[in-house]
């Protein structure tokens, strides 16, 4: 039986278009889980669209729609994103779906019978986008710590989570489990800013708007988004229901992706929910930071919001998901910027890789018409040490995708494109094939072997990133075995060598300025 890895992003909230930042959290989660596929588990991704909460409600009221509405059409265009972006999740779990608001709402009764939950009133500072009440000494300068808008006071009758009560418990799993909260910087932010100094009891019940899943004993109530949405993780699974097998296969997360934005509600409330519901919890939770540009925070009211297709329409959907994974650090914010889009497309996808293919299928059709026998080949003196070198970077990018470092590992697969290239520099196969020594033909036979499988390594790290390009390589290189454990060993003479006869170029170099400007324009605003 296969190992598991259930990955999630959040579900996003459909207030408007996802940009690239939300795009990049799904697209990691993608590749992490296609990953984990090649590594043998049998791996199941989910994420979704989080649709209640006042903040639709006011949205798709300015739309001129009802809720629902506007929501469909929301998830609608989500699914064609992700599709586009080449995103194979297993499920898409919307919190207006039955499945999901049933089971939300047996949960909430579950918590309240048990005195998990309890009736109280609510004043507080409340922000609207992030749909969150805040206490006076949470404000910063006034204004809400997390989006920085203003804030306003509000009074209401609502429920409130008890937990204090989980207080001991939660700072006793985060001493037991160090590695919990990745980066270490937001586990640390987490316990000394928040937990530490004394968890605050969260309210989970709202009375002032209709839209959201109700009370079931008190619909007056409609329960708040932070204890609707976060359980979806499990309701999409089919906690609850008589069709639980998902959650019995999958349960608990092995990851769940999300922006720095969201930690505390991920980090605090979502494991004190579960073990008041006494759950098992995920086993780790990845917070990345955020993407902006130069001048700061992209604003949709500004209009200089970098959107996906603005990407993957004009320079590909590989080429938009390698920029995203290999920019992204894996412990701090990063910013967009027009030369580093450029940069990135033409040096490492149009130069190292798609010209290390060009030169190795044109040389294997100048020399040897296309096909060789690779049994006749005889060693250089480079080829062993390019054979140890190549195996070790393997190595490597192992260690960084294990980590979710994928900005890293990817970076370790360009080594062996560099290598790959310096190897040519020094083999010199024109200077071979020139001679008319026998052993030297057989050297030329070594040299383009050890390209075509350096090329088939590289298809077969880079298959989680860049899907696409993976298999144009394998396909013009006519390679079969793609399997993740034959890149441990460097074998030249693998199988006899056919490769076809012109070479598609995987990345069309762009023309530097004008690129540069069309980018430049996405960003610079009204």
């Amino acid at each position: 039986m296969s190992k598991k890895f259930y990955v999630t992003t959040p579900i996003y909230y459909p207030s408007g278009k996802l940009h690239i930042g939300s795009s990049y959290t799904t697209i990691l989660a993608d590749a992490i889980k296609r990953y984990k596929k090649l590594r043998g588990y049998d791996a199941f991704m989910l994420t979704g669209a989080d649709e209640h909460g006042q903040k639709i409600e006011t949205v798709a009221k300015e739309n001129n729609k009802d809720p629902q509405t506007y929501v469909d059409e929301m998830a609608e265009a989500t699914k064609k994103l992700w599709k586009k972006l080449n995103i194979e999740y297993d499920d898409y779990i919307r919190t207006t779906e039955k499945r999901h608001e049933d089971v939300a709402r047996e949960i909430f009764d579950k918590l309240m019978k048990q005195g998990d939950i309890y009736l109280g009133e609510y004043e507080g500072w409340y922000c609207l986008p992030c749909e969150t009440y805040f206490t006076e000494k949470q404000l910063v300068e006034g204004k809400c710590p997390d989006c920085g808008r203003e804030v306003r006071k509000m009074k209401e009758e609502a429920y409130f989570f008890n937990m204090k009560k989980y207080q001991n418990k939660i700072e006793e799993f985060y001493e037991e489990n160090p590695n919990f909260i990745q980066p270490e910087s937001r586990r640390n932010e987490l316990l000394n800013n928040f937990i530490k100094p004394g968890i605050e009891d969260l309210c989970v019940s709202r009375t002032s708007f209709d839209w959201g899943i109700k009370v079931k004993s008190n619909p007056k109530h409609v329960i708040y988004v932070w204890l609707d949405a976060l359980t979806n993780y499990i309701t999409a699974l089919g906690y609850g229901t008589d069709h639980d097998e998902n959650y019995q296969k999958y349960w608990p997360a092995d990851l769940h992706i999300i922006g720095k934005d969201i930690i505390r509600f991920h980090g605090i409330y979502w494991p004190i929910f579960l073990m008041a519901l006494g759950l098992p919890l995920p086993k780790q939770i990845y917070a990345h930071g955020f993407l902006s540009i130069r001048e700061g925070k992209m604003s949709k009211s500004k209009g200089n919001v970098v959107y996906p297709e603005h990407l993957y329409e004009r320079y590909g959907v590989d080429a938009t998901r390698y920029y995203l994974l290999r920019e992204y650090p894996f412990d701090q914010d990063v910013i967009f910027t027009p030369e580093s889009f450029v940069n990135r497309y033409n040096g490492d996808l149009a130069n190292d890789l798609g010209n290390l293919l060009n030169r190795t299928i044109g040389m294997v059709n100048k020399y040897f018409g296309g096909e060789i026998n690779v049994s006749e080949l005889a060693q250089t003196e480079f080829d062993s040490e390019f054979e140890t070198e190549v195996v070790k970077k393997v190595g490597e990018a192992e260690v960084c995708y294990d980590d979710i470092h994928f900005s890293n590992a990817l970076e370790k697969v360009w080594e062996i494109i560099s290598l790959s290239n310096k190897y040519i520099d020094k083999a010199e196969p024109w200077v071979l094939f020139k001679s008319e020594n026998e052993e030297d033909r057989k050297k030329l036979i070594s040299v383009m072997s050890h390209l075509v499988e350096s090329l088939r390594i590289v298809g077969i790290l880079i298959q989680p990133a860049l899907p696409e390009a993976s298999s144009k390589i394998f396909n013009q290189l006519n390679i079969e075995e793609t399997n993740w454990d034959s890149t441990k060993e460097f074998k030249a003479d693998r199988k006899a060598i056919k490769v076809v006869e012109k070479s598609e170029p995987l990345f069309i170099r762009l023309d530097t300025n004008e690129e540069i400007e069309y980018l430049s324009s996405l960003i610079k605003g009204k």
